[in-house]
C-alpha cells in the first residue's frame, strides 16, 4: 500500500516537472516571437517621433561676430544681409586707397626731402617728376617738401584709423544684428473703443482696450 502510495506521489511530481518544462519552452518561444514584431514597431515609432520633432538651428549671434571679425562682410552674410557686402567693402576699401595713397607719396616726399638736404645733386633724377619745378628744373624748395611729406605721413595714419573704425563697425553691424535675426520687432497691437457707464459717477464714458502681443488687454475708461 505504501509502495503504491510513494509511486503515485512520485509520477505526480514527475508529471507536474514535464507540465512546467513545457510552459517554460512555450512561454520563450511566445516572448521572441513577441519581440520581433515589437522591434520594428520600436523604430517605426522612433523614426515617426524623430521626423515629428525635428532639429531646428538656432541663429548664432557669437558666429556672426567671429566670422565679421576674420573677414568683413562675412557675418552680413551669415545673418542672410547680402545687400550690406557692398557697403562693407567700400567703407573698407577707401581708407585701404588712401592708405596705399598717401604711403607712396609719403615715401617720395620724404626720399627727395633726404636727397636735397643732403646736398646729394647726383641723385636728382630720383625724385619724383612732380616734385620739381616747371620753372627752375630743380627740386621744389626744402620747406614744401617737408611740409608735403609732413602732410602726406598725416593723412596716412588717419587713413589707418578710419580703416580700423570701419573693420569694427562691421564686427558691431553684424553682432547686433545677428542678435536682432530671431528677435520678434512686429507689433501685434489692436484698440477697441466701446461705450460704458461708471456706475460710481452715475456718468457715459467710452472704454479704450489696448492688446498687445502676449500680454493682457489693458483699458482706460475716458468719461
Amino acid at each position: 500500500m505504501k509502495m503504491r502510495l510513494t509511486l503515485s506521489i512520485l509520477l505526480f511530481i514527475s508529471m507536474l516537472y514535464i507540465n512546467a518544462q513545457e510552459s517554460r519552452q512555450q512561454l520563450k518561444q511566445t516572448n521572441e516571437f513577441d519581440s520581433s514584431i515589437k522591434a520594428p514597431i520600436k523604430s517605426e515609432n522612433a523614426a515617426n517621433n524623430k521626423n515629428d520633432f525635428p532639429v531646428v538651428k538656432h541663429h548664432n549671434p557669437h558666429k556672426a561676430t567671429r566670422r565679421s571679425a576674420v573677414l568683413p562682410g562675412w557675418g552680413q552674410a551669415y545673418n542672410k544681409e547680402y545687400w550690406k557686402i557692398p557697403i562693407v567693402y567700400a567703407a573698407i576699401g577707401i581708407p585701404t586707397y588712401t592708405f596705399l595713397y598717401y604711403n607712396q607719396w609719403y615715401k617720395k616726399t620724404r626720399k627727395a626731402y633726404t636727397i636735397v638736404v643732403n646736398k646729394e645733386y647726383n641723385r636728382y633724377d630720383e625724385i619724383d617728376p612732380a616734385l620739381i619745378s616747371n620753372r627752375t628744373g630743380l627740386p621744389i624748395d626744402l620747406n614744401s617738401l617737408q611740409n608735403y611729406r609732413n602732410e602726406f605721413r598725416r593723412n596716412r595714419d588717419y587713413s589707418i584709423v578710419f580703416f580700423v573704425i570701419a573693420w569694427g563697425l562691421n564686427v558691431v553691424d553684424a553682432t547686433v544684428f545677428g542678435h536682432l535675426k530671431e528677435f520678434d520687432v512686429t507689433e501685434d497691437l489692436s484698440i477697441s473703443v466701446q461705450p460704458a457707464f461708471d456706475i460710481a459717477t452715475n456718468s457715459p464714458g467710452l472704454t479704450f482696450a489696448f492688446n498687445w502681443k502676449n500680454s493682457s488687454p489693458k483699458q482706460w475708461l475716458i468719461r
